[in-house]
């Protein structure tokens, strides 16, 4: 069925002005067809026509006029003032992705990363379109000197907000965001990054024993407090499918955690991953439904080697369907999450 749909996508076109589009580059190509004049007023105003007519190869989804023209009244003009470049670029690097991607390789996946850093979702739906985060492939594989087209019918939007903005607007992270603050780690993850924070769900804190929370946060316990929160954050953007295909991570604390698939369920530590791939304009959240403790011994400030005691010795509590279901539902309002134990084959 796929090759299918991908051999309909190819025999779409343009018309006329883009018969001869393989002998320019990306840029002259978009100029030539005429139905891309916002498109190439944002990347010349972004500064990215000479990134856009290099060597590449790049593959570009491109929004038609039309696109932009669904958007909000005001913005593309707001996007376009010079104060919002970097908003601008982001979104505008979003829609490209390094290769020559054609769409018959589109279809076989279910996401791509982007120059942005985030990953675009991709899906063929129950009528047989192929969707780039939600927006319809109108006309596919337009060669060009440097790389290859493929028309899309709406403006794709990356995240915007930073990690700590994604888990306050999650709801379920009150504890965690608490922490974070107490820590003086906040500004960190705000900071470009980019960063992987296995999130702890309210819930996940609770599990806790009584008066452990409350312990870390006390000011004399802080450099405890950060050794457990570095624990959950692993440098750069690593994605569910990337996690449990090389398994093992050093951490920000610099203590390794370990993803496996245990019982048909994904598991980082002793915890579940509970949602997972949920972006930031900095990096990617998978909640989890335990809080991580490092390994006992851990490296003092002066190298000498010191004993990791919370509240009391931590008992794990085996997660229960229940509980599973609770934190799922929390952050299924998430667009980018993917929530329930068959992330374990994402």
């Amino acid at each position: 069925m796929k090759t299918l749909i991908s051999s309909t996508l190819i025999t779409l076109a343009l018309g006329a002005p883009l018969a001869a589009a393989g002998e320019k580059s990306i840029v002259e190509t978009a100029v030539a067809a005429g139905s891309f004049k916002t498109l190439v007023a944002a990347v010349t105003e972004a500064g990215l026509v000479d990134a856009l007519s290099g060597e590449g190869p790049l593959t570009v989804f491109a929004p038609t006029d039309d696109a932009f023209a669904k958007l909000p009244e005001g913005t593309v003009e707001a996007l376009l003032q010079p104060e919002n470049r970097d908003r601008l670029v982001a979104i505008l690097t979003y829609h490209v992705v390094a290769g020559d991607v054609r769409a018959a390789d589109v279809v076989k996946l279910n996401a791509a990363g982007t120059l942005n850093g985030q990953r675009v979702d991709i899906m063929v739906d129950d009528d047989e379109a192929v969707r780039i985060d939600g927006a319809k492939l109108l006309s596919a594989d337009i060669g060009c000197t440097n790389g290859v087209i493929h028309v899309i019918d709406t403006v794709l939007l990356p995240s915007d907000n930073d990690i700590v903005a994604t888990a306050a607007e999650a709801g379920s992270f009150g504890t965690l965001i608490t922490a974070v603050k107490a820590a003086g780690l906040a500004e960190t993850l705000m900071s470009p990054g980019p960063f992987t924070v296995l999130a702890p769900s309210d819930a996940a804190f609770e599990k806790l024993p009584r008066g452990t929370v409350e312990n870390l946060l006390k000011p004399e316990n802080r450099d405890q407090l950060v050794s457990i929160l570095t624990y959950h954050v692993i440098p750069g953007r690593v994605y569910s499918d990337e996690a449990l295909a090389t398994r093992k991570f050093a951490t920000v604390q610099s203590a390794m955690v370990k993803f496996a698939v245990k019982d048909e369920r994904a598991m980082v530590g002793d915890a579940g991953l509970v949602a997972t791939d949920i972006e930031a304009s900095n990096g990617v959240i998978h909640v989890i439904d335990t809080v991580l403790m490092p390994p006992k011994k851990m490296a003092n400030s002066d190298g000498s080697f010191g004993t990791n005691v919370v509240a009391a010795p931590v008992k794990w509590m085996p997660m229960s369907n229940s509980s599973s279901a609770s934190t799922t539902s929390s952050c299924s309002s998430s667009s980018k999450s993917s929530c329930g134990s068959s992330n374990a084959d994402a």
